[in-house]
């Protein structure tokens, strides 16, 4: 009897039936890229499967996985579904206590880790919660003389495995067809922008219907390519990397490295790339200053023929009306100027970008559609199984992030909240009933925690979370996040953090990008020794503060927000950091801590004074702990005089 293909077990063996032959994933290793097709990942997660369940894996039963994205650890994801367990992601990047958290809450007896780094990481946390009996690793390098029974290479549980298969015939079909699209099929961990993470239950039904309703409504096919390199415990990259690709039966790329990731980017070439806004203003940010250091002829032509671009492209992507005359120049920059900067960035065969968890900037958003790249933007959050709203082709707005995701409803409601009905609603929150019912509704609505609006066009604009929405003593609307995603459009600035609610005005924190600034910094004969000595320079400042005051004027247009324009702002003398606890694993402000943790600053951006003294503690790569002291400059910016309010006809 056939089975349905509601799991991901279930798909893995249609796949191998219907498309065994066709690559399914491949990893770069040691220069090489190596391929399995559907046929022979079915071997693999067949063998690792049983070997799970020859050490003790059962039903039910929480299987970490944590690494950067290789096939082995997909691989490991899926052998766990197959006999009943329940995949718990961890961020690679994660230290030690935070990692332990997680292993620890959801309750793992068994883990399957990278290479050595992570091992010791696990072996850490093992030595405070023993449950963790055994740790799987998949890079034996630097393992040889572990010594210790709780230790397994991913070889050894292969071979294991096909022992257990030898004398248990039939074993790996029986435990699929257990399985159904009801049962819970993942669990992923919240990043803890005010609190601990929270695990995320996600059914197969979530899952799956999520991934088959966004394939049809963006037409991806089993030919993609698609480069697997965001971390594997992200939502983001379980629906795109994982899940579509199951479903879809599209081939996905594993990187060599982190830092191989754009070098490999451009040797595979995909037809479907997903990236937070970070990452497109980074390629940008490199694409600006390679163009500042070319010659004036090169330079000349770049800028020529993107002006053609912002007033021709993005109309030609969207099949409008473009004159004769800009169509011949589009196309001549495309021969000259926008294919060779596509195949440089590895994007040339990109027919497909999306990009969410963060705003991105209007110009960035422009660049890359100026170019004849359909980059689109999402909304979507972990407890939805990502999708909430998408982008129609030929749609697409820089302010807003599209219409509803087929089978989702969406409610705004009376204080501005988004509130969520889809298939992708998750079941509940691991052990917690309490945060379960302050997030779902008893009918199934998910507080998404955003306040937004829908648009004459009926499409969703998220304004800033719920929460974080504030007012001025005067009575402005203060929305932090939109001040933030505004400043980090500029180039040179990296991260941010506004504050104002319940003051006379707007403030902020400004992080500067250091390849941004830096590179600036040297096209200008400006010396600087470290991060902290080049953000203190008054030059730099009087670069910052001209983005603030663009920023202003921004604001100033929209009669809601004039009176939130910033006031005073300052440079840190350091990155946010996750090591530090002031941003989570994705990047997100923890808001609350860094208030607290710079109560000093903050005190002297709402005084008199033009400077403040801090003394921080910070982690460095190598795990060490130090103090950096630093006395840090307060400038005050101009701010504009507000708009006028549009006048409104007598009726």
């Amino acid at each position: 009897m056939r089975m349905a293909a509601d799991t991901f077990p279930k798909l893995l063996l249609a796949n191998a039936v219907n498309r065994g032959t066709r690559p399914a994933i491949r990893e770069k290793d040691y220069g090489i890229w190596q391929t399995w097709t559907w046929a022979q990942v079915l071997v693999q997660v067949r063998e690792i499967a049983a070997g799970l369940a020859a050490v003790g894996l059962k039903r039910g039963d929480k299987l970490a996985v944590v690494g950067d994205n290789r096939p082995q650890l997909y691989w490991a994801m899926a052998a766990g579904q197959c006999v009943g367990a329940i995949p718990v992601p961890v961020y690679q990047d994660a230290v030690a206590d935070e990692m332990a958290f997680v292993i620890d809450h959801a309750e793992t007896r068994i883990a399957v880790a990278e290479d050595q780094e992570q091992v010791d990481k696990l072996l850490v946390i093992r030595r405070k919660y023993p449950t963790l009996a055994t740790i799987i690793f998949k890079d034996p390098r630097g393992m040889r003389h572990y010594a210790d029974s709780g230790l397994l290479s991913l070889e050894d549980l292969q071979a294991r495995g096909r022992e257990f298969l030898a004398s248990h015939p039939g074993f790996f079909e029986e435990e699929i067809g257990k399985s159904k699209g009801g049962d819970v099929s993942v669990m992923l961990y919240t990043s803890g922008t005010t609190g601990q993470p929270k695990g995320v239950m996600l059914t197969y039904d979530n899952v799956v219907v999520s991934a088959r309703n966004a394939i049809a409504f963006d037409r991806v096919t089993a030919d993609e390519e698609v480069l697997a390199y965001l971390p594997m415990a992200w939502v983001g990259d379980h629906m795109y990397s994982y899940a579509e690709s199951y479903v879809a039966g599209f081939c996905l790329s594993c990187p060599e490295s982190g830092a191989t990731v754009l070098a490999d980017l451009r040797e595979i070439g995909p037809t479907f790339f997903f990236a937070p806004p970070r990452i497109y203003e980074n390629i940008l940010t490199s694409v600006s200053i390679r163009m500042e250091d070319a010659g004036w002829l090169k330079r000349k032509m770049y800028h020529v023929f993107m002006d053609v671009a912002r007033r021709a492209g993005i109309r030609i992507l969207d099949g409008k009306t473009v004159s004769l005359g800009d169509r011949f120049l589009y196309w001549l920059g495309e021969f000259l100027v926008y294919g060779p900067l596509k195949n440089m960035l590895g994007l040339s065969r990109m027919r497909l970008g999306y990009t969410a968890g963060e705003a991105i900037g209007p110009d960035i958003f422009d660049f890359y559609r100026s170019l004849g790249l359909n980059l689109k933007q999402l909304y979507g959050m972990t407890e939805t199984s990502v999708f909430i709203c998408m982008q129609p082709d030929g749609q697409i707005k820089p302010d807003t992030v599209g219409v509803p995701a087929p089978e989702v409803q969406i409610n705004i409601a009376d204080n501005g909240e988004v509130l969520v009905k889809s298939p992708g609603v998750f079941v509940t929150y691991y052990k917690n009933e309490k945060a379960t019912a302050e997030a779902k509704t008893a009918d199934g609505w998910v507080h998404t925690g955003d306040a937004g609006f829908f648009d004459a066009d009926g499409h969703l604009k998220i304004i800033d979370r719920a929460k974080d929405v504030g007012r001025l003593n005067e009575g402005t609307l203060f929305a932090p996040k939109y001040i933030e995603n505004k400043l980090k459009f500029f180039s040179y600035i990296k991260e941010a953090v506004a504050f104002g609610d319940g003051r006379d005005y707007a403030a902020a924190f400004i992080n500067i990008d250091l390849a941004a600034v830096g590179n600036w910094a040297e096209r200008n004969g400006l010396a600087y020794a470290s991060y902290q000595e080049l953000a203190a320079k008054a030059e730099v400042y009087d670069l910052l503060q001209e983005c603030v005051e663009k920023v202003n004027r921004d604001l100033a247009a929209d009669p809601r927000l004039a009176g939130s324009q910033i006031k005073r702002f300052l440079l840190l003398h350091k990155e946010l950091d996750a090591a530090d606890g002031e941003l989570t694993r994705t990047r997100k402000v923890r808001r609350r801590f860094v208030a607290d943790r710079y109560t000093s600053l903050i005190d002297g951006l709402y005084g008199d004074a033009d400077h403040a003294h801090i003394e921080t503690s910070v982690t460095f790569e190598d795990g060490r702990k130090g103090i950096v002291k630093a006395e840090l400059a307060i400038r005050d910016a101009a701010r504009m005089a507000p708009a006028a309010e549009p006048l409104r006809k007598a009726s």
